[in-house]
């Protein structure tokens, strides 16, 4: 446990590798060889193969052997958390409105999956316990719970109850790029463990990790795959600080090696398969036979992607 009340776990690979804390967590340096792998966090679950953020995206992401799932979560005007990445429902659901506007119950009448595929027609905007339910299911599973925007201390202290109720605490980390929403974390469930959303590390990034880990008691600081690439030092620096990294987000092998090399502790990808992969062949594990509906699924998504003609969504994080 940290002087901030945390304890700093990292999650056991649930593809039978076990990481190493990071370089940096003692103060240490980088080391260039042998490479550790990352943790494979899947992005809005396994979003190449399934419509983001329904529970066919979060199984499909235990499935193939991600370490956590990532989702984003706001808060209905009834007070529930439910899980969809925008503010608004109108990109990835057949209704129209803004979230914060919207009961859950009418949320969860909504067809979160026809816009990927006809075949996922009938996935619903879920509630955060609906995934917490899920996750129980799948021994060593973790959730990368993003609370999107500002929340206010009561819109946190519902959601993490509904983390409490389901005896998750152990497996979920909360990080948002709000420090204020961090704070509320921090003040109405301190065991739950937190990370700080960057778009780039400060140019003094250890004397920034100090300050987010003293104020926030944040485990890990998140920052873009283009301000790593840019500036790689700066993973050692948030190590120095005690702090592990996890970047966001990145779905191409040659990427995923250079944060590896740079020290990254997780890295979020749309592409858990391939990073699960990746990971495997550089820590030497033997693979476990493929799932075959999963990489026909995939195979198949990424042929689309290149003549398809998708409704347009918000971008970012």
């Amino acid at each position: 446990m940290d002087d901030n009340g945390q304890r700093f776990v990292t999650p056991a690979p649930r593809g039978g590798h076990l990481p190493d804390a990071g370089p940096g967590q003692g103060g240490g340096v980088v080391s260039a060889a042998p490479l550790t792998p990352p943790l494979v966090i899947a992005h809005r679950g396994y979003s190449s193969v399934a419509p983001e953020n329904t529970l066919a995206a979060f199984e499909a992401a235990l499935r193939c052997g991600a370490d956590m799932v990532e989702t984003d979560a706001h808060p209905t005007v009834d007070g529930s958390a439910v899980l969809i990445h925008d503010e608004v429902v109108d990109a990835t659901t057949a209704g129209r409105g803004r979230v914060a506007d919207l009961p859950a119950g009418e949320l969860a009448r909504l067809d979160a999956g026809s816009w990927f595929s006809p075949a996922y027609s009938g996935q619903r905007v879920p509630l955060l316990a609906d995934l917490l339910d899920l996750i129980a299911e799948h021994a060593g599973a973790q959730l990368l719970l993003e609370l999107k925007g500002r929340w206010s201390a009561a819109q946190v202290a519902a959601a993490l109850t509904d983390v409490r109720r389901a005896g998750a605490v152990e497996q979920v980390v909360v990080q948002s790029f709000e420090t204020s929403t961090l704070a509320h974390v921090q003040e109405v469930a301190p065991e739950v463990r937190r990370a700080v959303l960057l778009d780039a590390p400060a140019p003094d990034a250890l004397a920034q990790g100090r300050a987010l880990r003293r104020d926030l008691g944040v485990l890990a600081c998140n920052p873009s795959v283009a301000s790593l690439v840019a500036r790689p030092g700066a993973v050692a620096e948030l190590h120095a600080a005690g702090l592990q990294v996890w970047s966001w987000t990145v779905d191409e092998p040659v990427l995923w090696r250079a944060l590896t090399e740079a020290g990254v502790d997780g890295v979020i990808t749309n592409r858990p398969d391939g990073l699960r992969g990746w990971t495997e062949a550089l820590a030497g594990v033997p693979g476990e036979p493929a799932d075959l509906v999963l990489a026909a699924a995939s195979q198949g998504g990424r042929a689309r992607a290149a003549t398809d003609a998708r409704p347009a969504r918000a971008g970012g994080r």
